[in-house]
């Protein structure tokens, strides 16, 4: 749909009449990105500078101004909380019943969506199963027969970098230099058919089926195609190749794309993403309009100033600097420290002090690091000054394994019909169903396009499995009845009176001899923290069940309750943030503190990849320091008001006292002129806290 067809079935202004102006308070780039439409767009969108606002504002543009059907528009992103915050954002700006049918979700939600719609066309049942990243984790395990979960993680790691450059198994082989790597693409092939024979799919192949589903299927190429007639992505800076070739596959010959990206924030190569993807579309798309947004709505000037020195030392793909309106602002402070526990109690008592002084809330603070490992004496210092904080980026207690681990019997009792629950459950702790006998089964219920609980019972499996294969399969079927009749949950059946969840939680966690599995895999401190926590999980199960009179099957049903033990991500508890500059990208902050800005840390080096070959190990090299300086650029221009640097002199690793270097960054930064002393060398913990608080006590 060209500029002039969009303009047909525009909808009735008195819509749309009571909505604010779509140009109101935009500057002239913002008011041209939005209304652009004569063919594809990338809008460079600095940080800072509205991206979100332009996405949400051109959504609204299309649909109230140029007749596009809301069904027909699709927007893509890379996290819930992004496609949440969008939606909300277009329905204050386009009236109800334009948005009806508009799609803003992420790639991966997308990818479902399609492949739950062409399933048959990819050999797939309708209800195919997504397995979770550790549940993928365990076929590999099985099929690299090993425990060195360094070894498994990598090669997990192999074929999801494999999936997300669209390389196939056979073409993984052939490219193939090491070992390693050939041993890897072998485990590949065997974990593709895996997934296969179960029906399921993992994260990555809900964007590489559907790419690879339209380069195939003409007739589905055309139909998608004619669904969505203009597509808006943000953060295309992130996307990988399975991604972009996706978005070249929906976009088709009309090329009526908006492409929102950022080539000085692109920091996820390690996962696949290349920043080489906003450089390919100026060539594959000829005729593609470049606009750029350099003003930030954020940051003082003098830290976009920083910023824009820091990142001025990379290649440039497209030249942009950011500017700003809101003031010079505060120095930026420079500050050495003696080690690792004089930075952790300097940076929490100075945000202490500096809450009092600018009469601030906690929320308005937070600390940024390159690596989680640099959390823990962080932490320690804010407990001791009883400062309330939340670590983001790091790992939910929902997500640990052996909350997983027992979530799926308790998923299986309540939905027989939910497959990633079943391979879990009967796999964990194995009960002598091995990784064939799955496969047999999966395969036969693909076939029968039935749930592989279902497959169990079938005369028709006892064809195609042992006596010996069949049997433990149907014992484990069993007991999982007899939990569900116990519960409540069997078919056709009334719930027996008298027996409370915590009964049956109990009982089931017995008779599946977790804690012995737990004992039997893991060290002795392993086991004992692991099975605290499964601990942990059922006292919360037991408390809720009690104080809300469920039984365990209303619990289980009402399961997704658990997330409410999780922080909400619309929520803003007055508390420090701590977290790494990976999962900071996204957000701002009026004050930023930015620690361990050392050579070796950030930037962060890793290990040369290229031994026995210069050339590579220096260009490997210098990749690596130039997405570590996008690093640092991201980190900088989270700060809206003011910003701390700390770096250590010296920095603990196991029980030596290793000397540090500040990081190449300070310099590039042009700040060693701003460069603030520790105001308090030399002092104890003990002494700082005084000079603190008499601090205090004079203001």
């Amino acid at each position: 749909m060209d500029r002039a067809d969009s303009r047909l079935n525009k909808p009735d202004g008195r819509a749309s009449a009571a909505l604010p102006p779509l140009d109101a308070g935009m500057n002239p780039a913002q008011r041209e990105a939005v209304r652009y439409l004569d063919g594809p767009c990338l809008v460079l969108a600095g940080a800072g500078s509205g991206k979100t606002r332009v996405i949400t504002q051109k959504i609204a543009y299309l649909l109230r101004d140029c007749g596009y059907s809301a069904r027909n528009v699709a927007a893509l992103t890379f996290t819930n909380k992004a496609a949440r915050e969008m939606a909300e954002r277009v329905g204050s700006v386009a009236p109800p019943n334009a948005i009806k049918g508009l799609t803003i979700s992420t790639f991966h939600s997308l990818g479902v969506k399609m492949l739950r719609e062409e399933a048959k066309q990819v050999g797939l049942k309708p209800q195919f199963s997504i397995l979770a990243a550790d549940d993928a984790m365990g076929i590999v395990q099985e099929l690299v027969a090993t425990t060195d979960k360094g070894l498994i993680r990598a090669v997990q790691n192999a074929i999801s970098l494999w999936k997300n450059a669209l390389v196939e198994p056979d073409q993984a082989e052939r490219l193939a230099a090491t070992d390693s790597e050939r041993d890897a693409a072998r485990v590949y092939r065997s974990y593709n058919a895996t997934l296969r024979s179960y029906q399921s799919v993992d994260f990555d192949d809900l964007i590489r089926l559907p790419a690879r589903l339209l380069e195939s299927d003409a007739e589905a190429r055309e139909r998608w195609q004619s669904r969505i007639r203009y597509l808006l992505v943000d953060e295309y800076q992130d996307t990988n190749a399975c991604q972009y070739r996706l978005v070249q596959l929906l976009t088709g010959p009309r090329a009526m794309l908006t492409a929102v990206g950022d080539d000085d924030q692109a920091i996820y190569a390690w996962r696949g993403a290349t920043i080489e993807n906003l450089a390919k579309l100026t060539t594959d798309y000829p005729n593609l309009r470049v606009i750029k947004l350099e003003q930030n709505y954020r940051s003082m000037q003098r830290i976009l100033a920083a910023a824009n020195s820091v990142i001025g030392h990379n290649p440039k793909l497209f030249d942009k600097k950011l500017w700003s309106d809101l003031g010079v602002g505060d120095p930026i402070g420079v500050i050495p420290m003696d080690d690792e526990e004089a930075e952790a109690e300097s940076v929490a008592m100075r945000i202490s002090a500096a809450r009092f002084e600018l009469k601030a809330d906690w929320r308005d603070f937070a600390i940024l690091y390159r690596s989680n490992h640099q959390a823990r004496i962080l932490e320690q210092a804010l407990r001791n000054l009883k400062i309330p904080y939340m670590v983001s980026g790091g790992q939910s207690f929902f997500d640990k394994a052996e909350v997983r681990d027992i979530m799926a019997y308790l998923r299986l009792i309540a939905n027989d019909e939910d497959d990633p629950a079943f391979i879990r459950a009967i796999t964990t702790p194995k009960r002598g169903v091995g990784q064939s006998t799955l496969e047999v089964l999966g395969t036969y219920a693909g076939e029968r396009e039935i749930p592989l609980f279902t497959a169990v019972f079938e005369t028709g499996l006892e064809q195609r499995l042992q006596p010996r294969q069949l049997g433990p399969l149907r014992e484990f079927c069993e007991f999982i009845n007899r939990m569900q009749w116990r519960a409540g949950a069997a078919k056709g059946d009334a719930a027996p009176s008298g027996e409370t969840a915590s009964e049956i939680l109990d009982d089931l966690v017995r008779a599946i001899q977790y804690e012995r599995y737990l004992y039997d895999h893991f060290d002795e401190r392993g086991a004992q923290n692991r099975w605290q926590t499964v601990l942990d999980l059922l006292g919360w199960l037991k408390r809720k069940a009690e104080e809300d009179k469920m039984s365990l099957m209303d619990l289980v049903q009402h399961i997704a309750l658990i997330t409410m033990l999780e922080k909400n991500d619309d929520e803003d508890p007055d508390l420090v943030r701590l977290s790494t500059l990976h999962a900071s990208k996204g957000l701002e902050y009026p004050h930023v503190f930015l620690v361990g800005t050392e050579e070796g840390l950030l930037p962060h080096l890793g290990k040369d990849d290229e031994e026995g070959d210069p050339a590579k190990a220096a260009e490997s090299l210098e990749a690596r320091v130039q997405e570590e300086r996008r690093l640092m650029y991201v980190g900088i221009t989270r700060a809206r008001r003011t910003l701390n640097v700390t770096w250590c002199k010296k920095r603990k690793r196991g029980r030596e006292d290793i000397a540090r270097e500040p990081s190449r960054f300070i310099k590039e930064m042009g700040l060693e002129t701003d460069e603030v002393a520790d105001a308090t060398p030399g002092l104890s913990a003990k002494e700082r806290l005084d000079r603190l608080k008499s601090l205090l006590k004079k203001d």
